[in-house]
């Protein structure tokens, strides 16, 4: 089961365990970030994303560059 919930900016921080200064940064300067949605002018994320992001997060090592 998928969870469709939506998630504002500090909701989405909170849930991931940065700050909403983090996330405002990773949307504006880096293709790296959690993939988010803009309705009209309120950005959300969805749990779903958030969790393809941690998942992009995973590595063995400090020194481990891999995509999983």
């Amino acid at each position: 089961m998928t969870d469709n919930r939506q998630l504002n900016v500090k909701e989405a921080a909170r849930y991931l365990g940065v700050s909403k200064s983090f996330l405002d940064k990773l949307r504006t300067n880096s293709s790296t970030g959690p993939v988010f949605s803009k309705i009209g002018r309120r950005v959300v994320y969805s749990v779903e994303e958030l969790d393809a992001y941690l998942t992009r997060q995973k590595r063995v090592s400090t020194s481990d560059n891999r995509l999983w």
